[in-house]
């Protein structure tokens, strides 16, 4: 097996910002699995939940370290794969690009797209979010305008846990309100940017205002309050930045009520599979989340989205140069198309 690997750097057409920052923009790894005259593709997307970060420069070591060491594997030979790359400790977002790189392969391999391989059914994936990152409330109707005039909006995700406080939430809330479509869905991240009792007068505020779920609002660090924030909140808690893979499901699963799952998190297609399946045994509901990932990695999301109960794969959409295309939306649903493995293809003047 042939393995090569290629930086590319991508530019949000709006930056995002959140509690812990802005970002504008990333360099991401294109890796590519060549046997049989197949090349199945992934993608590896630097990211930081606050507590962990991932950057591209210790990705792509890990990333060499796997080629060289994968050089006598077979795509087929998964499991002996996910032994050795788990073997070696590498980070979770090089574990998702050889991964899904494998996924792509074995669709390839056998002629058909991932989702019809894994027997799933189009017409259950919903439609996926919008994001509007925290700024001034002119900012962010602004923001919103530009993603209804850009595509079908069914559903938005409203970025807060400003440091300037739950005021200027409120305000900023406040102001899109009236500019939502119709009938979306609309849902609350505050990336772990409110203390207990912000979260609870937040929770109350928000739910009298139509919001569906509410997620990360307390830090990671805070992870010993989600029981208290669990029986007293009229919201969902949904969590993100503490939950990982299958192993953390279970240890917080009586105290929220869903997970956000993301590729670079979780390691793959492979372990989003097992998250599905351990959270559906904890009765829990199910996300699909993005960092700042390119049509490759929400391609390969949207090719399980089926088994979701709420998307937000929108980053490639707020990209100025997205070198990729998979996935296409339909009535605000990513929808994989009929071609196979995951279906991508590269711009031509990428």
């Amino acid at each position: 097996m042939k393995i090569e690997l290629e930086r590319f750097t991508v530019h949000k057409r709006v930056a995002l910002t959140i509690s812990r920052g802005t970002k504008a923009g990333s360099t991401n790894l294109w890796v590519k699995f060549q046997a049989d005259g197949i090349e199945g593709w992934g993608e590896a997307s630097p990211f930081s939940t606050g507590a962990q970060i991932q950057t591209t420069e210790q990705i792509e070591h890990d990333l060499q370290r796997l080629a060289s060491a994968l050089v006598h594997y077979h795509p087929l030979q998964r499991q002996a794969i996910e032994g050795l790359v788990s073997e070696m400790d590498v980070v979770s977002a090089a574990r998702a690009a050889v991964d899904v790189a494998l996924h792509d392969w074995l669709g390839k391999h056998v002629g058909l797209p991932l989702w019809q391989l894994l027997g799933l059914d189009l017409s259950r994936i919903g439609p996926t979010a919008v994001t509007v990152g925290i700024s001034s409330p002119a900012d962010a109707v602004d923001r919103l305008k530009k993603w209804c005039a850009q595509q079908q909006v069914a559903s938005v995700k409203v970025k807060l846990g400003a440091p300037a406080g739950i005021d200027a939430d409120k305000a900023m809330f406040e102001a899109l309100r009236a500019h939502i479509p119709p009938g979306a869905k609309v849902s609350i991240d505050a990336n772990g940017g409110w203390t207990l009792s912000d979260s609870l007068e937040m929770a109350h505020w928000l739910a009298a205002r139509g919001v569906v779920y509410l997620e990360q609002p307390l830090s990671v660090a805070d992870d010993g309050l989600l029981p208290e924030l669990f029986a007293r909140s009229p919201l969902p808690i949904f969590i993100d930045e503490s939950c990982f893979t299958s192993a953390d499901i279970h240890r917080l699963a009586h105290c929220v009520h869903g997970v956000n799952i993301k590729l670079m998190k979780a390691g793959g297609l492979s372990e989003v599979q097992r998250m599905i399946h351990t959270a559906s045994a904890c009765g829990l509901q199910v996300m699909f989340g993005c960092y700042s990932d390119s049509a490759i990695s929400n391609t390969a999301l949207a090719h399980l989205s089926s088994l979701a109960h709420h998307l937000d794969l929108d980053s490639h959409f707020n990209l100025k140069d997205d070198p990729f295309t998979g996935a296409q939306l339909k009535d605000g649903a990513l929808i994989p198309n009929h071609r196979p493995g995951l279906g991508l293809s590269r711009h031509a003047e990428a």
